[in-house]
C-alpha cells in the first residue's frame, strides 16, 4: 500500500493498552530477575515521581548478556488482549494506517508489527554489542518523542495530525492525545480519559473501532 493511498492513521500504545494490565518490560522482568523492583519504578513513572530516563536505566541494567532471540522467544508468550489481528486488519481496509506509539523497548515493537502487521514502529533502543545487550541504554524515548516520531510518521504519509488518531491508556499518550483528531483511552487511567475524546473500557481492542469510524466518515 502507498502512502498516497491513506486516508489516515491510527497509533496504538502498546503497554496497558495492548499489554493489559502490566507492561511488556514487567512481563520480561519476570524472567529476567528484577520484576519487582521495576513494577515499582513504573508505578513512580506513572505517579509523575520518576521520568522515562530513570526507568529505562533501571530496566537496562537486567537485559546485561541476553540475545534478541531469547528476548524474541520469551515475547510469544506475551499476554495480549484480543481483537488485535482484527483491528488492524479493520484500519488497512479503511486506508487507516495501523502504527504502533509506544515507549517499549525495539524488540517489543518489532516482534508486534511483525506479528501482527502493524504498519511501523518506534521506541527506545538497547545497546548491543556483538549479538548481546550490554544493559545501556543505546537511545532514550520519552511521552514527547513519542508524539514527535506518531507526527512525523504521519507527515510520511502525506498526513495531518487532522487526519491521525490515538489509542492509549495513560500518562506516555496524554501529548500524543493532546495533538491526534480522535483519542481513545482504552481501559485507561483518569488522566488519560479527561484528556482523550472518548474513553473505552473492554476486553478486545475492537471495541475501539466506533470512536476509530470517525476518521474514516469525516473524509470527504
Amino acid at each position: 500500500m502507498s502512502s498516497s493511498s491513506h486516508v489516515g492513521a491510527v497509533f496504538f500504545d502498546v503497554d496497558g493498552t495492548l499489554v493489559p494490565g502490566t507492561s511488556s518490560s514487567v512481563f520480561l522482568a519476570g524472567f529476567l530477575g528484577h520484576h519487582d523492583e521495576l513494577a515499582a519504578a513504573e508505578d513512580a513513572y506513572a505517579a509523575g515521581e520518576l521520568d522515562n530516563r530513570q526507568v529505562s536505566e533501571l530496566d537496562a541494567k537486567a537485559w546485561a548478556g541476553v540475545t534478541g532471540e531469547q528476548v524474541s522467544r520469551l515475547l510469544d508468550a506475551l499476554p495480549l488482549v484480543a481483537g488485535i489481528a482484527e483491528t488492524v486488519s479493520w484500519c488497512r481496509r479503511n486506508r487507516l494506517a495501523p502504527v504502533l506509539a509506544t515507549l517499549a523497548w525495539w524488540p517489543v515493537g518489532s516482534h508486534l508489527t511483525g506479528r501482527f502487521g502493524f504498519h511501523a514502529f518506534g521506541g527506545p533502543r538497547l545497546e548491543v554489542v556483538d549479538g548481546r545487550f550490554t544493559g545501556r541504554v543505546a537511545h532514550h524515548f520519552d511521552e514527547y518523542d513519542k508524539r514527535d516520531l506518531a507526527l512525523a510518521q504521519a507527515r510520511d504519509l502525506g498526513l495531518s495530525a487532522a487526519s491521525c488518531g490515538a489509542v492509549g491508556d495513560s500518562r506516555s499518550d496524554l501529548p500524543l492525545f493532546a495533538s491526534a483528531a480522535v483519542s481513545v483511552a482504552f481501559n485507561a487511567s483518569g488522566a488519560a480519559r479527561a484528556s482523550a475524546t472518548v474513553a473505552v473500557d473492554g476486553h478486545d481492542l475492537r471495541a475501539v473501532l466506533p470512536a476509530l469510524d470517525r476518521l474514516v466518515t469525516a473524509v470527504p
